[in-house]
């Protein structure tokens, strides 16, 4: 991975007003991508297993190439429907992605003339026949891939989220329903690093759309980089870098992010990779703006366990848990409906211990970054007997009693926790 971006200084503030959906609250996605849209066999099992595990939102794609397979011949096909309806019927969020060239243009990226205006005559029909079944669209997908550094690429890309919008939202406000959202950016790292966003923010692309998607990969970063809290270090710069450069708060949409699971260059085991999407997702609670992260992706695309791009999946290509699948079962609630609490949280020599709270529940995620740690936790509210906790390491077990005991004198309790790769999340009050 490139060296990363250095902090800009204040830059005049844009003009222009962003949409008012952009700012308003809305929970913490727990995301997840699949490939499944795409395929005649049918969604629902794995989809299933997706709620199953606490995920509360889809990501798939509306390929332009299966939408109009000759010029002028445009049709939506029935998998598309099956799998949008299933993902209702279970109370999934929906993001589809509108990208991809076709054979007939030659592959090429939408830029301007014939290829452009055939983009967009697609992207309104999508929108017109999908409408609000679909909750989010995003426009591409890793535009800035080949040139991350290209401004005149950044400003074509621009331009065609400037056509596109108007007509996803005239196809989306009138339905009934909630409006779909719109997404643009899906940023590689090298795009983070190199400031492709930088240019979106000055084309004034960010006041047309209701969030900025990032696809902040770091399994293969150089520098002993790649690991979770290099991670969040880099992410909590970014969205400070994002929100000076706007002058203002920006919703960021982690709409690719993972570790897989594989042998070879940049490979980890499967309990690594389900260590690591648990340190990510609570670290991505920390961090202002971000909205949500969808995991790439449910199910492994193959069977061989040396292929990087085989090896993504919370789940087997034959539908059985990997590690992390199991992992997600038991974070997924802290995630999504618990918030954090900075003032009480700590970060220091390695070792990190995360407070949320929801409502009069409160617990603290606690986890060391390198080798096992004993390290002490201190309540200021009443604590007695064992220390209840669940443990990454051991999902199946769900919450349990340690064989620690709390110890309070006056206002202060205590509790002798050992911190490990795999987060603890430790109980310090329950609800009513």
């Amino acid at each position: 991975m490139t060296l990363r971006h250095k902090l800009a200084v204040f830059l005049p503030l844009l003009s222009g007003l962003m949409c008012s959906t952009a700012f308003a609250e809305e929970p913490f996605i727990v995301g997840i991508g699949t490939h499944l849209m795409n395929f005649e066999a049918s969604p629902r099992k794995p989809l299933e297993l997706a709620a199953d595990a606490g995920i509360t939102a889809l990501k798939d794609d509306v390929f332009w190439s299966t939408a109009e397979p000759a010029p002028n011949q445009l049709r939506i096909v029935p998998q598309w429907r099956n799998y949008l309806d299933a993902a209702t019927t279970l109370n999934l969020t929906r993001l589809t992605i509108l990208d991809y060239s076709t054979s007939f243009h030659d592959n090429a990226k939408p830029r301007q003339g014939a290829v452009k205006a055939a983009y967009l005559n697609y992207v309104n029909y999508v929108t017109q026949q999908l409408g609000n079944k679909v909750n989010y669209y995003e426009i591409w997908n890793e535009w800035d891939l080949d040139a991350p550094k290209d401004a005149k690429l950044a400003a074509d890309y621009a331009a065609l989220v400037r056509d596109a919008v108007p007509l996803i939202r005239n196809n989306t406000v009138g339905q009934n329903g909630t409006p779909a959202k719109i997404l643009a950016g899906s940023i590689t790292p090298q795009g983070m690093d190199y400031g492709f966003a930088d240019h979106l923010i000055d084309a004034g692309m960010l006041d047309l759309v209701d969030g900025l998607s990032v696809h902040p990969y770091a399994h293969c970063a150089g520098g002993g980089q790649n690991n979770p809290e290099s991670w969040v270090n880099w992410m909590r710069q970014y969205e400070r870098h994002i929100r000076t450069k706007a002058g203002r708060d920006v919703p960021i949409y982690l709409t690719e992010m993972a570790w897989p699971s594989h042998t070879g260059a940049c490979g980890n085991t499967p309990a690594t990779q389900a260590a690591y999407m648990a340190r990510i997702f609570f670290f991505a609670r920390t961090i202002p703006n971000i909205k949500g992260m969808w995991w790439y992706d449910l199910i492994n695309d193959g069977a061989d366990r040396t292929d990087q791009e085989h090896n993504f999946g919370l789940l087997n290509e034959n539908l059985s848990p990997k590690p992390a699948y199991n992992v997600m079962k038991v974070i997924s609630p802290f995630v999504k409906d618990f918030s954090y609490q900075p003032e009480l949280s700590t970060w220091a020599d390695n070792l990190y211990m995360l407070h949320f709270k929801k409502g009069n529940e409160q617990v603290v995620v606690a986890w060391s970054g390198g080798k096992p740690r004993d390290r002490t936790l201190e309540s200021k509210s009443p604590q007695t007997g064992v220390v209840q906790l669940i443990d990454t390491a051991q999902p199946h077990k769900g919450w349990f009693n340690g064989d620690r005991t709390w110890a309070c004198q006056a206002q202060q309790c205590s509790v002798a926790i050992t911190l490990t790769d795999f987060p603890k999340i430790i109980r310090l009050s329950t609800a009513n």
